[in-house]
């Protein structure tokens, strides 16, 4: 079925979208409540988000949020293993960040265009990624995760050091001839040495000069990486960053990748430290490991893991998109 206009919809609106963009929502309700008939549910939280998509009966889903609210039904779906059966829409509703995977799918992010969507455009069979823990991916998966820096492939990030708190007055004054006495009287003669030590570490710990106060680069992270049992990179050469699509650009029209090799295929692609050529393959199957690493699957950060795999499933679940 394409065109839903007189079939029932469950439009589940996520309170994040209520809150940051009321009138989008309601443009949104009156063009999918002039088409068909709607049943609105406003959950509050996560729990109720699954009772509702849990009692939808043949009604058809319709979400009116951001990335994360999409990610939610498709992973309560996945879970539930109704995801092949159950086509979704969406409304996306948010920030132009928020609402990145979206686009990248072929959602329209216009509030009318997307509800028109719904209402008139056809399903369209998406590949996703599931890893050894039941988590998806639906549009790339990056590794590192850090920032947005970060995942254009600017390096790895790591946390600036917590400020140092400052010294108490009689730490800090010294007289003419050493270390003045404080209230309590002369000063032992170990504190300068400490107050020195703790100098040396906070300089040691404080983030580069030049990034803003915030994060420090690192050149890389010692990963193993497999696709399809081979070897793309081991432990004895950092890599810059690891990306991972399922069917080759999320939301493409072009050839499926992997096409003239039995089945569609995801895309690998391995970046080097220094600019070097990266790897580039299509594969089935990747497997990453190595010293605890995090990683972002689509707008989601999971990990630390030691070892973690990802397998494309094509087709697995059905998006309303427009036509043509």
């Amino acid at each position: 079925m394409d065109s839903v206009r007189g079939h029932p919809l469950l439009v589940v609106i996520d309170p994040v979208a209520r809150s940051t963009d009321g009138e989008s929502v309601r443009i949104a309700k009156d063009v999918l409540c002039a088409g068909a008939g709607a049943k609105i549910c406003l959950p509050e939280g996560p729990e109720e988000f699954a009772r509702i998509l849990a009692r939808r009966g043949h009604r058809r889903p319709v979400v009116i949020g951001d990335d994360r609210a999409l990610l939610r039904v498709v992973g309560l779906l996945h879970k539930e293993r109704e995801l092949a059966a159950v086509p979704l829409s969406m409304v996306p509703v948010g920030a132009p960040s928020a609402v990145a995977l979206s686009r990248a799918l072929g959602i329209p992010t216009d509030t009318v265009a997307a509800a028109r969507t719904v209402l008139d455009g056809g399903e369209r069979p998406r590949d996703l990624l599931t890893d050894d823990s039941d988590g998806i991916v639906l549009g790339a998966l990056r590794i590192p995760c850090g920032s947005a820096p970060t995942r254009q492939g600017h390096g790895a990030y790591v946390p600036a050091a917590p400020a140092v708190a400052p010294a108490a007055p009689r730490d800090t004054a010294e007289g003419p001839d050493g270390p003045a006495g404080g209230p309590d009287g002369p000063r032992p003669w170990w504190q300068p040495a400490a107050r020195t030590a703790r100098t040396a570490l906070s300089l040691l710990a404080a983030p580069a000069a030049g990034l803003g106060g915030r994060r420090a680069r690192v050149p890389g992270q010692r990963l193993r990486i497999e696709a399809d049992g081979v070897l793309l990179a081991d432990l004895d050469r950092p890599v810059r960053g690891v990306s991972v699509v399922p069917g080759g650009r999320a939301g493409a029209d072009g050839p499926r990748p992997g096409a003239g090799d039995g089945g569609p295929l995801a895309e690998v692609v391995v970046h080097w430290p220094g600019g070097g050529r990266p790897v580039r393959t299509r594969a089935r199957a990747v497997t990453v490991s190595g010293a605890d690493f995090h990683y972002r699957a689509d707008a989601v950060v999971g990990g630390p893991v030691r070892t973690r795999t990802w397998t494309l499933q094509p087709g697995a679940w059905r998006l309303q998109l427009p036509r043509g």
